[in-house]
Parts: C-alpha cells; sequence; structure tokens
C-alpha cells in the first residue's frame, strides 16, 4: 500500500476514533479561553478598598456559614481560599462550586455566585469522568490528535511536491540543470 494511501486510511479511521472526546475538549477549551469574560463561567472579581488581608481564618468561616445558599457548615465544605491583596478580595471556593468574595480589611461580603470553572476544567482534561478515562481516553485523544495534524499536514503539502517534482522532471535538460545549480548555490 502506498504511503499516502495509509496515510488518508489513518487520519479517516482516527479521526472517527477521537470525534468526542475531542468535541469535549474543543467546546470545555472555548469557554475556558474566555473564562475572565464569561460571569457564567467564572464569576467576576470585584475590587475591595484594602490592599492587605487583616480577617482571620475564624472569621472567614464565620461569614461563610452565615450565607444559606453556600451550605458551608465547617472546613471540610471550603475547598480554597485565594487571596488578592491588589484587589483587596478574598475568594471563598466551595466543594459545592460556589464563590464567595469578601473584603479583605473588613470581610463584607462582594459576590456569592456559582463557579462551573472548575467543572469545565475537569471535563476538560477528563478527571471529572474518572481517572482511567483522563489517562485512557483523553491522553490517546491527544496522541491521535497529533497524528491527525502529522498527516493532515502531509497530505496538505503532497499536491505541492508532487507538482514541484513534475515540473522539474518534465522541464528541458538544459532548464534541468539551471534549476539544480540554482538550488545547490542556495
Amino acid at each position: 500500500m502506498k504511503f499516502h494511501l495509509l496515510n488518508r486510511k489513518i487520519h479517516y479511521w482516527a479521526s472517527l476514533f477521537v470525534a468526542l472526546p475531542l468535541g469535549v475538549i474543543i467546546v470545555t477549551g472555548i469557554l475556558l479561553q474566555f473564562k475572565k469574560q464569561l460571569p457564567w463561567v467564572q464569576p467576576a472579581e470585584r475590587r475591595g478598598s484594602g490592599n492587605e488581608p487583616t480577617l482571620a481564618m475564624s472569621q472567614i468561616l464565620e461569614i461563610c456559614r452565615g450565607i444559606p445558599e453556600v451550605k458551608v457548615r465547617g472546613w471540610n465544605d471550603i475547598n480554597r481560599i485565594d487571596v488578592r491583596p491588589s484587589k483587596g478580595i478574598l475568594k471563598v471556593s466551595t466543594t459545592s462550586s460556589w464563590e464567595i468574595q469578601l473584603e479583605s480589611r473588613n470581610g463584607a461580603v462582594l459576590q456569592v455566585a456559582f463557579r462551573r470553572s472548575d467543572l469545565i476544567e475537569a471535563l476538560h482534561d477528563g478527571s471529572w469522568f474518572h481517572n482511567g478515562v483522563k489517562y485512557w481516553v483523553f491522553i490517546p485523544t491527544a496522541i491521535v490528535l497529533l497524528l491527525l495534524w502529522l498527516t493532515g499536514l502531509y497530505l496538505f503539502l503532497l499536491p505541492f511536491i508532487v507538482r514541484g517534482k513534475r515540473q522539474r522532471s518534465s522541464a528541458p535538460p538544459n532548464e534541468r540543470a539551471s534549476q539544480s545549480l540554482t538550488s545547490a548555490v542556495t
């Protein structure tokens, strides 16, 4: 079988294999590219007045407990706290995907919003499904995608290569000699 025919078959069947996981990767990747611009994905950051946090950890927990929709009962319900001194805020992310933005100096609640970016990131890398899916579906998809990229480049360049060979072989002997001399000089 000729290489270009094998290349087409690989390109054809490999694209079928990776269609669904690649679709998930593409859609979630687009959403993640715009996460700062789309409040539906990640809440916009508010600004506080101070630039040095003065709240104690126990105060942060008590403020979060006072917000009914986030359902924080203890530290087990809090995933992480991001401190943004330049913006004067603390961003508290809960295990239930809520984000609470607090003024870092006095603890005023600036915003409470549902945060989808962590879910979208987990879908994007396949870890939301299961670590086995991440390693046995999404990584092979990336490898097949690399193969599709390489075979696609070959298929794109093949007509130019063939056309160049035809032009060189159909040129009169004098022109072929001058073409080889110019290519040897350059």
